[in-house]
């Protein structure tokens, strides 16, 4: 079923999952096929790479969902396509976990979520007012998909998870990440190096995405990263909150950029003084 007109009321949010996961199962597909082969760096920094299978992986879901839903904005990390002032947009990350992919290490993903706006059109705060609806999240590496739709349980291929129940810090794994900014390695550094003696262990793994749905699935307690961008956590951000768990995030005052908490909704005064 696909949406047609401008002006749609309603998005029917089954077919939104199935369409974002074919999407994402296709972009999976290509990753796969080039996860040994060498790679093209487009732009290179100290923290961080931009590769010519990004732009590759995101042109491929542009146009997958597009078709299915030609109405719907785009935004994602190599651009964007539609109408701004769309009811609905899809966010999307065609490779969270671009560096670990460079590099070969089996850890990343493709983030797609579809996103409805609640304020008014014309009228655009930081980042505009938005209700994630539908997310999936796909690594194609370990052959994992988590889907959710507001409203409903959260799924690991197809299965119902939830988040852990752990609710003592010292027995707690935290993922962490750390944006390419300064700023916001000054501001993270000294509550981290405090945390670290608390907890069971933390881990920087390399991929908004995965770290997120990871807390949704049990297998992490909590996860914290400042100056993460929309496209990183939008899905993986609704997986936990269906899973149970508690996502929070607050912009930085940049289009896109957050500061973000999610936990599984016991440790969260735990962390409080980190937010």
């Amino acid at each position: 079923m696909k949406q047609r007109g401008a002006r749609q009321k309603a998005i029917d949010r089954p077919q939104a999952l199935l369409e974002a996961v074919r999407a994402a199962r296709a972009a999976g597909a290509l990753l796969r096929r080039n996860w040994r082969a060498p790679k093209k760096i487009e732009a290179a920094t100290q923290h961080d790479v931009k590769l010519e299978l990004d732009v590759r992986c995101q042109n491929l879901i542009q146009r997958r969902l597009r078709t299915a839903f030609p109405a719907v904005a785009f935004l994602g990390e190599e651009g964007t396509a539609g109408d701004p002032q769309a009811p609905y947009r899809w966010v999307v990350d065609p490779i969270d976990g671009t560096v670990n992919f460079a590099y070969e290490i089996p850890h990343a993903c493709v983030s797609i979520a579809l996103q409805a706006r609640r304020d008014k059109p014309g009228k655009e705060p930081a980042g505009g007012d938005y209700e994630t609806l539908v997310g999936a999240v796909f690594d194609p590496v370990c052959g994992e998909l988590w889907t959710a739709v507001r409203g409903g349980p959260a799924r690991l291929n197809g299965r119902p998870i939830h988040v852990s129940r752990r609710a003592r810090l010292r027995e707690a794994i935290v993922a962490i990440g750390f944006a390419r900014y300064d700023a916001a390695w000054q501001k993270r550094l000294p509550p981290f190096q405090d945390l670290v003696r608390r907890v069971r262990k933390l881990r920087l793994m390399g991929s908004a995405a995965l770290d997120l749905v990871y807390v949704a699935s049990g297998r992490m307690d909590a996860y914290l990263e400042c100056g993460v961008r929309l496209w990183d956590i939008a899905a993986g951000g609704l997986i936990v909150e269906c899973a149970g768990g508690e996502f929070w995030r607050q912009s930085i005052g940049e289009p896109h950029i957050y500061h973000v908490i999610a936990t599984n909704g016991l440790l969260r005064r735990s962390l409080g003084r980190l937010g």
